[in-house]
């Protein structure tokens, strides 16, 4: 039985994961480019202390009870779309301490009013590194739901 309810916490957290990363990637992100340069560095700014902080918080208790439902639920119906889950979260991960949290660390640094000369292309870059986070959030969404009906229609 409580394999059952770490498999709903993995659902609902990589849910949530999935939700976030949309709303910022396809919501916040693309409605910062309709504002002035200085405007957009600072929300950037503040968005990255928030996030650093909320996304870690949510990415962390989500991957381990991703992993403890792989395990938990062995190789039965699913184990292809879990461990793809499972996958997704891992490239989730190193995309964001390889890729995006250094872009992060550097703009923090940023004068909005004389930002560095080559901010637009780290902008750019970070927004390339983030469609690959944010995909990867929602496909480990579909791989984990996908992996519990395969299970239900197997019981």
């Amino acid at each position: 039985m409580y394999h059952i309810i770490i498999e709903f916490v993995s659902l609902f957290l990589t849910g949530i994961l999935a939700g976030e990363e949309f709303v910022v990637r396809y919501g916040v992100h693309v409605s910062l480019a309709n504002l002035d340069e200085q405007s957009q560095i600072r929300v950037r700014q503040a968005l990255i202390l928030r996030l650093r902080v909320l996304v870690p918080a949510m990415f962390l208790p989500t991957a381990v009870s991703g992993v403890a439902v792989l395990i938990l639920n062995g190789s039965g119906p699913g184990f292809g779309f879990r461990c793809a889950g499972v996958l997704a979260l891992l490239i989730f991960i190193l995309t964001t301490i390889i890729g995006t949290v250094p872009i992060n660390k550097g703009a923090l640094a940023w004068r909005p009013d004389a930002p560095p000369s080559n901010w637009k292309q780290l902008v750019i870059r970070w927004e390339r590194l983030d469609v690959v986070r944010s995909s990867v959030a929602i496909l480990a969404f579909a791989f984990f739901l996908t992996a519990a009906a395969l299970q239900l229609a197997g019981n």
